[in-house]
């Protein structure tokens, strides 16, 4: 974790139109522990700040009473960023020390979090924290079955919040949920109507944080072993998107490993939308957590202790158009090159 002392954890907030982000948002920013927090949003006119604004800081740029600075993002992304950090280094905005960003109800958010990722100014400062997808509990399943990006942003979250659910229907929220943990089953899973959301809770946790990862990993871990694989047709609704898991029993080659999964995700990283695992190396006394987007992957975490008995390498993938099972064999055969080494 040294090496990323200092960097400012970015959590990204997305989901379709309608679902709930922006109110979610604005009870995120009521709470007093979103002080020292900058958000990126598209345009202020889309989500009701007034009983939020203290200060005008510029036609962009406004400070809210609970000490958060909100900008709009009217361009690149990047830009926006290094805009807003740059404002920060002059002492034209208070100092903060996390990111928050709203995407809009469209967006795919797999190249947004790549983008954070792979420009070189915006990587200096800032490093990635959780993915937040609300999903309406009233349209979800249509939007599921419909919209390919609403898949997506539910693929890639780290947690999923049905919103809605008091006024839908326990049936159809039962159905959603089930879907949902279909698409993504290593999200923790929340409803906005029946749990005090907070920002600890959401944004607190980093996913480069070795202290927060045991209980996470753990949480995936279960979630995914009580994923049923095999009584349902995953791609009935989700458009070619599946999840699967890779279990190895045997410890594993650290550069064997490493270069299969490179030559894996350079190949094929704009179909695998996320993974994550727990691995078992070879000569390490305790687990390594990766964890990727797309085409990068973030720097692995050393974990402390194992978070379950299971001391078993387990590998989840949330991937687009893909066989499992070449998957699979690609990483027997590197396995068994490196064991005949």
């Amino acid at each position: 974790m040294a090496l990323y002392d200092g960097f400012i954890p970015v959590n990204l907030l997305t989901g379709f139109l309608g679902s709930g982000k922006t109110t979610l948002l604005q009870r995120l920013l009521a709470n007093p522990d979103m002080a020292n927090t900058a958000v990126l949003i598209n345009e202020f006119g889309e989500i009701g700040l007034d009983h939020l604004l203290l200060e005008n800081i510029d036609e962009e740029t406004v400070i809210l009473q609970s000490g958060c600075v909100c900008c709009t993002i009217r361009g690149d992304l990047s830009n926006a960023i290094r805009a807003l950090y740059n404002k920060r280094e002059r002492g034209d905005v208070p100092s903060f020390d996390r990111l928050a960003i709203e995407t809009t109800g469209l967006a795919d958010p797999a190249p947004i979090v790549s983008t954070l990722l792979a420009d070189p100014v915006v990587r200096h400062h800032f490093r990635l924290g959780n993915v937040v997808t609300t999903v309406d509990g009233l349209h979800g399943m249509m939007q599921l079955e419909t919209h390919p990006e609403s898949v997506k942003q539910a693929a890639v979250a780290d947690h999923l919040i049905v919103t809605k659910s008091d006024i839908a229907a326990a049936a159809d929220v039962a159905a959603l949920t089930s879907m949902l943990r279909r698409i993504n089953p290593a999200a923790s899973f929340h409803k906005s109507a029946d749990e005090d959301l907070r920002p600890d809770t959401l944004f607190r946790n980093d996913i480069y944080d070795p202290a927060t990862k045991a209980a996470a990993v753990g949480d995936w871990l279960r979630t995914e072993a009580e994923h049923d694989h095999g009584n349902r047709d995953v791609n009935r609704h989700d458009r070619g998107i599946r999840a699967f898991s890779i279990t190895e029993d045997q410890p594993l080659d650290w550069t064997a490993f490493g270069m299969w999964l490179t030559m894996l995700l350079n190949r094929h990283g704009e179909n695998i939308l996320r993974v994550k695992g727990i691995l078992n190396v070879a000569g390490a006394e305790t687990p390594v957590v990766i964890h990727g987007v797309q085409y990068t992957v973030h720097p692995p975490a050393h974990l402390e202790r194992w978070p379950t008995d299971d001391h078993r390498s387990r590998i989840v993938f949330i991937v687009h158009s893909l066989s499992p099972d070449s998957i699979k064999r690609s990483l027997a055969a590197f396995n068994g090159l490196a064991n005949a080494a």
